[in-house]
């Protein structure tokens, strides 16, 4: 990507890879980002984004954009594995804070400071998948990672909608 030349689509992982299924979406988008490499994936308006344990910096990744996809675990009171889509509209977030790091800040509250300051994208969709367990380990439960397939084929359903 050129300096100063932002892509109108940005994909972003959250999670953190050495707490388990709180992973996931940090596997998905390294996934995600060698298809697009590949040239499997579209790769010209979209940025593939590694956003980690999030923090207030997501604030200027998503600035300016047009289309926001999120992918993260999420806590959702459904079978461990599930897949689910989701606006944030569609969500009231029940994230307990720990309260021990500035970065620490809830993705729903980086989208409403956004919008508070006119810099919030037209579409976010979030891909939130339900853990199996959230706990020191580095790598995901086979419950999750035998879905990674099913999981990149929705997201990619939506990217290339999303690139139309």
């Amino acid at each position: 990507m050129a300096i100063g030349k932002i892509k109108p689509i940005i994909v972003i992982g959250l999670g953190n890879p050495l707490m388990a299924d709180e992973g996931v979406g940090i596997v998905l988008i390294e996934e995600l980002a060698q298809l697009a490499a590949a040239g499997k994936l579209p790769s010209e308006n979209i940025e593939y984004h590694d956003g980690g344990t999030g923090g207030m910096y997501l604030l200027h990744s998503i600035a300016e954009r047009q289309k926001v996809v999120l992918i993260d675990c999420c806590l959702m009171g459904t079978a461990p594995g599930t897949l689910k889509r989701f606006t944030p509209d569609d969500v009231n977030s029940v994230k307990q804070m720990a309260h021990l790091s500035l970065h620490e800040v809830d993705i729903l509250n980086v989208i409403k400071m956004a919008k508070q300051i006119g810099q919030c994208p037209d579409e976010i969709i979030i891909f939130g998948i339900e853990p199996l367990k959230i706990e020191a380990q580095m790598h995901l439960n086979d419950t999750l990672g035998a879905k990674i397939p099913d999981y990149l084929d929705a997201i990619r359903k939506e990217i290339e909608h999303l690139n139309r």
